[in-house]
């Protein structure tokens, strides 16, 4: 099945959600506004529809492949990054003095879940390398950026996250990996490296490694932990690739998804140190490699959007060309397509309720990001960044364990058929699986919702969030519908219940971690829940007013379905959850081990 990009659905969400038409007013964004959205959407679809998406099946027939520590990629992988970088692709969010195109967040995105959609494994390439490009702008040094920047934004050169350890997993204060300080101010490498997304691979003519290691005497723990650039081959004076530096792949692992995807564990320093150069100063490694990994976090939420609108189209194909047994209502003659049966109908508004919601609501986050780095005022920007970083834990923990939903029911629309692999939906559905566990798992995404979003400022950012959907109830209900009415009263219901956790995480996190974390995850799933339904609550409000001007009548009318069944069959669940989370902890924190 061919992928087609949701350029209509996304191009609502910027223009009326994220308010595309503000952002074009920022400093630097002049260029930015919905005309030029429309321009860079269209030309993408066309790239990730015709190039990358036909490649995705290859993929995962025919994954990257390791041989004496080289690694090739899946066929037609490199001719397709080629016309990626000709493009222009992978600058278009970063600065124009890197040669970069300086456009939005709020677009960049929007072309990122399309990419993602089209190849998973092909688009984790160039979403690692944005997470290198994201370090080194915010703490390398001009020398360092000036050899290495320009080749990172272009694509002619990719980057890598260098984290884990065998022996450390999530747990950085582990980290073993050591630098030695070396004369004239370089460093030598040695260590270990598992999980490197696209450590090593063949389509481009260098790689630069970020990595995380200890210099000789650092304090233990996480206070100890430095970051280096360490590039696959050594830099010459006028910024071309020379001799490899000593760091080399010496094994991919074998999984059960994304398998175009090379997964490298990579060995630094087994012929004498390979060569770094430490980002920014030592033992701050950590907090620059959050820049990273907060760039990749909201990037892995948007694959989790991307894989979940990938399976649903196939689903909604594969269910009107499905013909099996007679309508229940009897309102056709003999056996006809499955999309009349109704729990196909409910399976298959799950997932396009799901989806479209997690999309607005990445929509909309990437506009405060763009507001919190580019708008004129302080405080405008400081409330922006507040409302970001509670937003992506939430975009990447809601937005994935929903993928996982989604491509699930994709496989059960198929029935049997989706069993089978030539069928073509379970690739997505082992493929959106390694989501909700690389760049941080959903428990590690619920503590950090826990810990550092509601309970360090007393939850005043999350009752603020909530102040503002209670302003979107209000308009619902000032609304003369029924459906504004009745998606007015799931809101509220759902507020309260995410008021009602707020609550109990800020006033007992301290006194009473255990029943706190016990449930972490069940309060990530109902805020990204309530804020999802949030967005297609707001998309209803506008798409009534659009339809009632005559405007793109089926359209219209289907965001407001959408947003009504959102309401009844999901944000439903906010309830239940509230109820496990203040009420169940005990039947956690109580259990003995022995109970297992």
């Amino acid at each position: 099945m061919s992928y087609i990009a949701p350029v209509k659905d996304m191009l609502f969400n910027i223009e009326h959600l994220a308010g595309i038409d503000q952002i074009a007013r920022l400093p630097g964004m002049e260029d930015a506004g919905l005309e030029t959205a429309q321009a860079v959407l269209e030309e993408a679809a066309k790239f990730c529809e015709g190039v990358l998406s036909p490649l995705n099946w290859e993929g995962d027939k025919n994954p990257s492949t390791w041989k004496d520590g080289t690694v090739t990629a899946t066929p037609g992988f490199k001719e397709a990054f080629k016309q990626y970088v000709e493009a222009g692709w992978q600058g278009l969010q970063h600065p124009a003095e890197f040669g970069g195109q300086g456009l939005p967040k709020t677009i960049g995105s929007a072309v990122g879940e399309m990419q993602n959609a089209a190849n998973l494994s092909f688009a984790l390439c160039p979403l690692l390398t944005d997470g290198a490009i994201e370090a080194l702008l915010t703490a390398g040094s001009p020398e360092l950026n000036a050899i290495y920047l320009e080749k990172l934004v272009s694509g002619e050169w990719t980057g890598t996250m260098n984290l884990t350890e065998p022996q450390a997993g999530s747990d950085l204060a582990a980290v073993r990996t050591r630098a030695e300080p070396q004369a004239g101010g370089s460093y030598k490498v040695f260590g270990t490296k598992i999980f490197i997304t696209w450590g090593e691979h063949d389509m481009a003519d260098n790689i630069i490694h970020l990595v995380l290691a200890r210099v000789t005497g650092a304090p233990e723990g996480v206070k100890g932990i430095s970051l280096f650039v360490v590039p696959k081959f050594m830099v010459d004076p006028d910024g071309n690739p020379g001799a490899r530096n000593d760091v080399h792949c010496v094994s991919i692992e074998h999984k059960m998804g994304i398998k175009a995807s090379p997964t490298c564990v990579l060995q630094f320093g087994d012929h004498g140190g390979a060569v770094g150069y430490l980002v920014g100063q030592e033992n701050r490694g950590l907090e620059y490699m959050f820049i990273m990994m907060n760039a990749a976090r909201y990037g892995v939420g948007v694959q989790g959007i991307a894989i979940a609108d990938r399976a649903y189209q196939k689903a909604v194909e594969f269910a009107r060309d499905r013909v099996q047994s007679r309508p229940v209502d009897g309102s056709l003659p003999g056996a006809g397509p499955i999309i009349h049966h109704p729990d196909v109908k409910r399976m298959l508004m799950t997932m396009r309720a799901t989806t479209e919601g997690c999309r607005a609501l990445s929509s909309v986050a990437a506009a405060a990001y763009d507001a919190a780095h580019h708008h004129a005022e302080a405080d405008t920007r400081k409330q922006n960044q507040a409302f970001y970083e509670f937003m992506v834990p939430l975009i990447k923990g809601y937005s994935t364990e929903m993928s996982l939903e989604v491509t699930s029911l994709g496989v059960q629309v198929h029935g049997g058929m989706g069993f089978i692999e030539e069928t073509g939906c379970a690739q997505y559905y082992r493929d959106a699986k390694i989501l909700t566990i690389y760049e941080g798992t959903t428990a590690i995404q619920a503590n950090d919702l826990v810990g550092r979003k509601t309970a360090r400022d007393g939850g005043q950012t999350a009752k603020g969030i909530a102040a503002q959907i209670e302003a979107t109830e209000a308009e619902l209900l000032q609304s003369g519908s029924d459906d504004a009415h009745a998606v007015a009263k799931r809101l509220k219901s759902a507020r309260l219940a995410f008021l009602d956790v707020v609550d109990f995480v800020a006033g007992n996190t301290r006194t009473k971690p255990n029943d706190v974390f016990a449930g972490s995850v069940p309060y990530l799933m109902l805020a990204g829940n309530l804020m999802a339904g949030w967005q297609l609550a707001r998309a209803l409000l506008v798409a009534q007013d659009l339809l009632a001007k005559g405007q793109d009548t089926a359209f219209m009318q289907a965001k407001i379905t959408t947003a009504r069944f959102y309401a009844d069959h999901l944000l439903t669940k906010a309830m239940g959850l509230r109820d496990s989370i203040v009420e169940g902890a005990v039947c956690v924190t109580g259990l003995a081990l022995e109970a297992f």
